[in-house]
């Protein structure tokens, strides 16, 4: 079986900071349980995500003992298959992927309220050109993005506000991928009852992203 696993940079397990070997199997002993004994990963690669913010995206193998979970699987033997760097650039541009394809459902509401946009637009500034000032710039309309969600009563318009401040964030984080997952949780919550078809579009997004660094490599 296959699964996607999130660990840190230099491949270096989140949990006690062993360093992975990729193509190696790994086993543990004693009962499996999930966060107790055993080897993490999720069968989608956004749950993945909300476990352990990535400075790896490593496809994997599982074979063994196991304990799942509905977001995630604990397995007493795995082996990394492939492993993808994900960068501060990548979270930045998932944010912005996650909350452009809600904030419809903001404006939709508040026609007159920019201020999730200009989020958004602040993000992909610093993108194109991630400058210190541009940095600060994304911490201000973040912070605007904020105050828009929280006046918003509707649900919908609130989540997707919510997802401008994340995409706005991830260009000032230090921890953008955390942020990353935050406009991907807020898009969720603002398709609302299509929570599923939303999850299928990121997680489409981030394995179009994979396939990229594969071929660009």
């Amino acid at each position: 079986m296959k699964l996607w696993k999130t660990l840190n940079k230099d491949l270096k397990s989140n949990y006690d900071g062993s360093k992975w070997t990729v193509g190696e199997w790994r086993k543990t002993t004693g009962k499996v349980g999930c966060c107790e004994n055993g080897f993490h990963a999720s069968k989608e690669m956004l749950d993945a995500f909300s476990h352990v913010s990535p400075g790896i995206i490593a496809r994997v193998e599982v074979r063994g003992k196991s304990d799942k979970k509905s977001d995630k699987q604990c397995w007493s033997e795995m082996k990394i298959l492939k492993a993808y760097e994900w960068t501060k650039e990548d979270s930045v541009a998932l944010s912005i992927y996650c909350s452009s394809f809600v904030l419809k459902n903001f404006e939709k509401i508040f026609p007159d309220d920019n201020r999730p946009r200009l989020a958004i637009e602040s993000a992909e500034k610093w993108l194109e050109n991630p400058t210190e000032e541009n940095r600060s710039a994304a911490y201000s309309a973040a912070n605007s993005a904020a105050n828009s969600a929280d006046s918003a009563a509707n649900s919908a318009a609130n989540s997707a506000a919510y997802s401008a401040y994340s995409a706005a964030h991830s260009a000032y984080s230090a921890n953008s991928a955390y942020s990353a997952n935050s406009a991907a949780n807020s898009a969720n919550s603002a398709y609302s009852a299509a929570n599923s078809a939303a999850t299928e579009k990121i997680n489409k997004w981030i394995e179009k992203t994979l396939k990229n660094k594969e071929e660009n490599k």
